[in-house]
């Protein structure tokens, strides 16, 4: 038996995750990153029984890095699968995370995988796979990143059933902190409020701390770390991004600590 990861939902997204899967249609998770986008996928793939395969996309992802190409081996050239020509033979969940960062083209080849053909040309061996049954194609990105020439093109987004998610209900994050660190409810409490306190100043613009980052922090208040240095090591100092104090500086000044 596969362990199911736990996923605390907001609304009812794992319901329509799960049918629109059933019905044979692509999903895209939107939503800022760390919000649980790539629990939610897990926790699906585990309730349904399904292989996973993980994709994590960047600018340099071909679409023969997707789909598979030929090598040379022992003298011989043999062609060999992808992540997504693999999941397709098999009838697995292929997951395409960050899919905004690849390139165009690279996601063309996806069109007909991702409407109601189900199937995938492999050009290069002449060659057409019907999509096996329980396979699921799931991509997802960050709205907030996808700006100019990352945006999604309109043929490729709209084949997908989307489903946007977003950082939890406090009351919602505090129990998912406790329960994957083990931290006691009221510090987990205090975690949650400082990261409230954070998004609510970069709501117009800037990066947010996500729940793994409390999850991080709360795994180290368990082993004894202190708590000022939990939340600057695992809030504020991942969130600057710099290497003088400034950073930091300005985040410190907008929670209190304690």
């Amino acid at each position: 038996m596969i362990p199911i990861p736990l996923y605390q939902q907001s609304r009812d997204e794992i319901s329509w995750f799960e049918e629109a899967l059933e019905a044979g249609l692509p999903v895209m998770l939107t939503g800022p990153t760390g919000c649980g986008k790539t629990r939610l996928v897990e926790h699906v793939a585990a309730r349904s029984g399904r292989e996973l395969t993980v994709v994590v996309g960047n600018e340099d992802t071909t679409s023969a890095d997707l789909l598979g190409r030929f090598l040379v081996r022992g003298g011989d050239v043999e062609w060999t699968d992808g992540p997504v020509t693999t999941a397709v033979r098999k009838g697995s969940l292929c997951y395409l995370d960050e899919v905004v960062e690849m390139r165009r083209e690279s996601l063309a080849v996806l069109h007909p995988l991702a409407d109601h053909r189900r199937t995938l040309h492999l050009d290069r061996r002449d060659e057409v796979v019907d999509a096996a049954p329980g396979f699921g194609l799931v991509c997802s990105y960050n709205p907030g990143r996808s700006v100019g020439y990352r945006e999604l093109r309109a043929a490729f987004r709209q084949r997908f059933v989307t489903i946007a998610l977003d950082y939890l209900l406090p009351e919602q994050e505090v129990e998912v902190v406790c329960s994957e660190s083990g931290l006691d409810e009221p510090r987990a409490g205090r975690l949650v409020r400082q990261a409230g306190a954070l998004r609510c100043a970069v709501a117009q613009g800037g990066e947010a701390p996500s729940t793994r980052m409390l999850v991080n922090a709360a795994q180290l208040l368990v082993r004894g770390i202190d708590e000022h240095a939990a939340v600057e090591i695992c809030l504020l100092g991942p969130l600057s991004g710099r290497s003088d104090n400034q950073g930091t500086d300005a985040l410190r000044k907008l929670i209190a600590v304690g």
